[in-house]
């Protein structure tokens, strides 16, 4: 017995240092840019601390580095009060406006004739509020109105900049100390360059870009699912202390800068403290031309006194502090002609109109082109071919229009109207109302096959295994496959001519797609990529239809006669089976062996639940949600993600979210999981 405590106590020590380690490793590359070990040594690292806590779960808490990749998704977020006004600044839009502040707190206080400045990027991102109790991360908000944010602790957990302990010591002792209770704030965003590269990302996959880097940050911090801002390239900077409770801390600005980065908080470099103001106008107007070599947008800076006690006591103007003023940097936004408008095709169908301009320069570089978001935004701007438009470019991110000068128009300017043709297959386009998006269904579209395929063979649709991005394009490239019918008469001669396969290669990629001609009539319908029609959508195709032939014939009215199925999404599947195109590819998939049918008992699936429509919400003691889906489907009944005046049961479950308030105000009757089973019996 005295063996195996020893034994434990030795791994909870060994789990301690792993941590610390982790951590350390963390702000040495997220944080400072200066890793010290490769990523093979980091990753056995991870996975040595992965192990562990897989056989002491009872030993994870917040600060585990494990718990960065995103929780469950939220119903919704609560909301937090800060421990402290989280202030906005006033605006100087020159020098003589800063020097106007400086003599009006002057009168205010003697003691500003000799304060000190300093000088610190205004970042165009979102402000963030971060909670520390004993120097672990504990709770994350967003600014909200300066009184009450939104709690996005979760997401921001999922921001590797941002420390989950501190202070970050590696093996070493810390030189500070973290006060028992410490609040912070920062500037969460997405540094340029990742933002254009994840916009390309999107650009090739088919999917719509995003605007700004600013927008694209605050919208992933705000997101309900963690994953998906785990998937988004966030970062953030830290300067100021909001509260602090149980140690001391400095009362220069300064310094405080300093402090946090002691801790291991992100802090930036650009920062410096001046003596008088001249000096840090000076200062503050180089970086007017220099803020393209900063790797983020900042829209100015921030000219602060240093002395805390001093900006303190200098007190408010309604909501802004007297002792900071953010120097605005002038907008880099110019005027040319809208020449025409012209209309991209992405890889998953998705029409996006660009503008195509009079040859400008903005910001040193000559622009032709520049986005218009959707066909939406041209119409709320009312946006013609011909306008004067106002164009807008920051630092190296895509420019993009404002919007058009409507006193200079002539009366020759021309209303645009989107296409009804697919510009690169030339078949009719789909827009449904409600929707921003415009689509080409058209399964053979040459801009949009590689997508088209890729999901076609990806895991929840036909599943062939070893069919990567990269086989695609040479598949594409070679001209051996022009739609995804033609994967299967793909011959064993034919790969063998391609760079990369040799016999044992290509027998097995040939075997995976064989088998994938016995795969299940709902994943086929999944894997044709009809607009609306998801894994959920496609059982419930299945079940109503028993074949692709019969599924082929329906009409929009028996279609909305199936649980959730709503008006677009009924026109979307009736659209895309009268098209001659896709007709084309089902016909080549039957002769190919590709027809799967549902049997009359497999369809029925009768049992205690038939007829009855549940919703899941929170955590059920034993259920996952995946587990409570397949129980209630598995006895008859029917799953959705909505509640409403059609739902039979929610199944309620710990900490639920907006489901539980709506199905009491509809008077749905609620079960728990022991409810749930006793309906089965």
């Amino acid at each position: 017995m005295t063996y195996n405590l020893h034994m434990a106590d030795k791994l909870f020590s060994r789990y301690e240092e792993l941590k610390e380690q982790i951590h350390f490793h963390n702000h040495r590359y997220h944080v400072l840019d200066a890793p010290i070990i490769s990523d093979v040594e980091y990753d056995r690292l991870l996975n040595e601390l992965k192990k562990i806590e897989a056989e002491h779960p009872d030993w994870i808490t917040s600060d585990s580095p494990t718990l960065r990749a995103g929780g469950k998704p939220a119903d919704r977020f609560s909301k937090i009060r800060h421990p402290a006004a989280i202030l906005s600044l006033a605006n100087a839009f020159g020098a003589d406006d800063a020097r106007a502040w400086l003599e009006r707190i002057k009168k205010l206080d003697d003691r500003v004739e000799k304060a000190k400045f300093v000088v610190e990027p205004k970042i165009d991102g979102l402000s963030v509020v971060l909670h520390y109790r004993d120097g672990v991360f504990t709770q994350g908000a967003t600014r909200g109105d300066g009184e009450i944010g939104e709690d996005i602790t979760n997401n921001l957990r999922t921001v590797r900049a941002i420390p989950l302990k501190i202070p970050v010591s590696g093996k070493q002792k810390a030189e500070v100390k973290a006060p028992n209770y410490l609040v912070v704030r920062g500037e969460a965003f997405i540094p340029i360059k990742e933002f254009e590269a994840l916009n390309k990302k999107l650009e090739e996959a088919g999917e719509r870009t995003y605007q700004n880097p600013r927008n694209t940050a605050a919208g992933s911090l705000r997101q309900l699912d963690p994953e998906l801002t785990a998937s988004r390239p966030i970062t953030l900077l830290v300067y100021q202390i909001v509260h602090a409770e149980g140690g001391k801390v400095p009362t220069s600005q300064w310094e405080i800068l300093e402090y946090l980065k002691a801790l291991g908080f992100p802090v930036s470099d650009v920062p410096k403290r001046f003596n008088d103001l001249e000096k840090a106008i000076e200062y503050t107007e180089t970086w007017d031309k220099g803020r393209d070599n900063l790797s983020y947008e900042a829209d100015g800076m921030v000219i602060k006194i240093d002395d805390l006690n001093l900006a303190s006591d200098l007190g408010f103007v309604g909501k802004d502090p007297r002792g900071a003023i953010a120097y605005k940097f002038p907008a880099r936004e110019v005027t040319t002609t809208l020449n025409d408008i012209g209309v991209a095709v992405g890889r998953t169908g998705v029409l996006t109109p660009y503008a195509i301009l009079e040859p400008v320069e903005i910001g040193g570089v000559i622009v032709e082109r520049a986005t218009l978001h959707n066909f939406d935004f041209i119409a709320e701007k009312d946006i013609r071919v011909g306008d004067r438009v106002l164009l807008k470019r920051a630092g190296e991110v895509i420019p993009y229009v404002i919007g058009p000068v409507v006193d200079a128009r002539k009366g020759k300017e021309k209303k645009f109207k989107p296409p009804t043709k697919c510009p690169a297959c030339n078949e009719p386009v789909e827009h449904f109302e409600g929707e921003v998006a415009w689509y080409c269904v058209n399964a053979s579209c040459p801009e949009q096959l590689v997508r088209n395929i890729e999901h076609f063979v990806s895991r929840g649709a036909m599943d062939i295994v070893g069919l990567g991005i990269k086989i695609v394009e040479q598949l594409i490239e070679s001209g051996l496959v022009k739609d995804v019918a033609d994967l299967f008469t793909l011959k064993k001669s034919d790969l063998l001519k391609l760079e990369g396969f040799a016999e044992k290669k290509a027998d097995n990629l040939l075997g995976a797609i064989e088998q994938a001609k016995s795969q299940s009539l709902n994943r086929l319908i999944a894997a044709l990529g009809i607009h609306g029609v998801g894994e959920v959508m496609a059982n419930d195709l299945a079940r109503a239809f028993g074949n692709v032939s019969a599924l082929s014939k329906t009409n929009a009215d028996e279609l909305q006669q199936i649980e959730g199925l709503g008006p677009n999404i009924a026109e979307s599947i009736v659209d895309w089976f009268k098209r001659p195109a896709n007709q084309k590819v089902l016909k080549k998939l039957k002769s190919a062996g590709v027809d799967p049918m549902m049997k009359k008992e497999e369809r029925k699936k009768d049992g205690k639940l038939t007829g009855l429509t549940f919703v899941v919400t929170g955590t059920l003691p034993n259920f996952s949600r995946d587990d409570a889906k397949e129980f209630i489907e598995n006895n008859g009944g029917k799953v959705t993600d909505s509640v409403s005046k059609k739902t039979s049961y929610l199944v309620l479950g710990e900490n639920p979210g907006s489901k539980f308030d709506k199905a009491k105000s509809l008077g749905v009757k609620i079960v728990d999981e022991a409810g749930l089973k006793k309906l089965v019996g």
